[in-house]
């Protein structure tokens, strides 16, 4: 357990902060249960070679899937697979945005679903799941046979990055499905109506800025209502890039002044210039990301952040011939420790086993069938994204354009890629940044106090001896 916090604290607090239903104090106290790892009760199977985790073949399995960017068909083609290799089991199929409120009260009683993948702003925070011993060890299942070769592990099929993005303490306790890359996103036929040319550093991104805006574009859109912190990946993007991973593994280790190294200073004063002149869409700050997403494939605005599953969350609204297309975010600089072609990727949309689940062993087996080629390429097809999976997309006959420059900005990248943990690991920095990030394009702070106040909450983790630290 956490030291200075028991569980039913836990509880308590995340009562006191209404992301649960209060049940009283007693029932708070019977439900909980310390410890972690895999669960020791629930449905056991014989263990063989066409069965490596003893699953029970005829219990039923519960799915619970964050119903956002990704949608569900792709877990529907993946629970298709699941009844074809175990017929007698029911299974349960749940699609939902809100995670936090519908999950905490079924982990409060005990009766967590047997798959959860725990994702979206409302998801809980994985640090709280882990250091509160919620979920199940997943070594067994890292360390069984392939579907698709049984002399191969399943942790040997996994892009790199994949199983430490789950791991918290040396054990890792979710797998993060998606191979997620970040980039600033453009309609390609836009740009060559208008005879823009992609930036590859923040000059040439000023100056283009500028002539977009020129044409009764605003450069850039933003979700502010609950997205705002997806233009992180503008300022500390290019902050990495220009001096380096040493400048993300300071954030993340909670060294001392990290939010006050140079490059990250430059790169957010450059978004502090950026709102001075007027290059993100009025009215943004009042937007949900969607209909920030909305406005940008209408035309009304040019670049928009965000992450690989942007095409899938908007294939009902955009045009036909819109053509996303990823782009880098610019080097701040010529001469940067990192090339322009370098590239933020992040596995993402966490999978877990909750410990109390009823059918752990069936839990770790869906997993095991997301991770073989079959599970992967329905994904990829369903979705237009890349899974973790070592060839997962080779199967998808014809890309999407997203896909197709993703797969095109990848391979320029090659092993330039970066990645930050901070706010995985510590639950207090999402909800800071998305706070002082809208603050800072909303014009109500500057790049300093954005950065003075990520700073403080930094000082505030590091000096909390009750919040596990972790080290990169």
């Amino acid at each position: 357990m956490t030291a200075g916090l028991d569980r039913r604290q836990f509880l308590q607090r995340l009562a006191a902060a209404g992301l649960l239903a209060v049940p009283a104090t007693g029932a708070l106290a019977a439900c909980a249960t310390g410890g972690g790892g895999t669960s020791s009760g629930g449905a056991v199977g014989e263990v063989s070679a066409t069965n490596p985790l003893g699953v029970a073949a005829d219990a039923p399995l519960d799915v619970v899937i964050f119903n956002g960017g990704y949608g569900e068909d792709y877990a529907k083609a993946h629970e298709a697979m699941y009844r074809e290799l175990y017929p007698q089991a029911q299974v349960k199929h749940t699609a939902t945005t809100q995670i936090s409120q519908e999950m905490q009260p079924r982990f409060v009683g005990g009766n967590p679903p047997d798959v959860l993948d725990d994702s979206g702003a409302q998801k809980i925070e994985y640090a709280n799941l882990v250091n509160e011993g919620m979920l199940t060890d997943l070594t067994p299942l890292l360390d069984a046979p392939s579907l698709d070769d049984p002399n191969v592990k399943v942790r040997d099929t996994l892009l790199p990055g994949t199983i430490e993005q789950g791991t918290f303490g040396g054990t890792c306790y979710g797998v993060n499905y998606v191979y997620e890359t970040f980039a600033i996103w453009y309609s390609e036929p836009l740009f060559e109506k208008n005879g823009w040319t992609p930036p590859t550093t923040w000059d040439e991104m000023m100056a283009l800025s500028e002539q977009i805006k020129a044409a009764g574009i605003a450069p850039f859109a933003y979700g502010g209502t609950n997205a705002a912190d997806y233009v992180l990946d503008l300022n500390l993007g290019a902050a990495i890039k220009q001096g380096g991973p040493d400048v993300i593994k300071n954030i993340d280790n909670l060294e001392p002044k990290a939010w006050q190294q140079e490059p990250l200073v430059q790169a957010t004063q450059g978004i502090e210039e950026m709102v001075r002149k007027g290059y993100f869409l009025p009215g943004s700050e009042g937007l949900k990301h969607t209909e920030a997403q909305t406005q940008w494939v209408q035309g009304k605005a040019a670049f928009y952040v965000s992450g690989s599953w942007i095409e899938n969350e908007m294939k009902t609204i955009s045009p036909p011939d819109f053509q996303m297309t990823a782009l880098p975010i610019p080097v701040l600089e010529p001469g940067s420790a990192m090339p322009t072609t370098a590239l933020r990727t992040q596995p993402a949309e966490f999978f877990c086993v909750p410990r109390d689940a009823k059918n752990v062993r069936g839990g770790m087996e869906y997993l095991r069938i997301m991770l073989s080629k079959k599970g992967a390429a329905a994904f990829a097809q369903e979705t237009a994204s890349v899974p973790v999976v070592k060839g997962g997309t080779d199967a998808v006959a014809q890309k999407t354009p997203a896909l197709a420059s993703l797969s095109a900005a990848l391979d320029a990248a090659g092993d330039n890629v970066f990645n930050w943990q901070f706010w995985i690991w510590y639950a207090a920095f999402k909800p800071a940044v998305k706070t002082e990030m809208g603050n800072l394009l909303a014009g109500r702070t500057t790049a300093d106090g954005f950065l003075s106040a990520m700073q403080a909450v930094a000082d505030e983790v590091a000096g909390d001896p009750s919040i596990t630290k972790y080290n990169r």
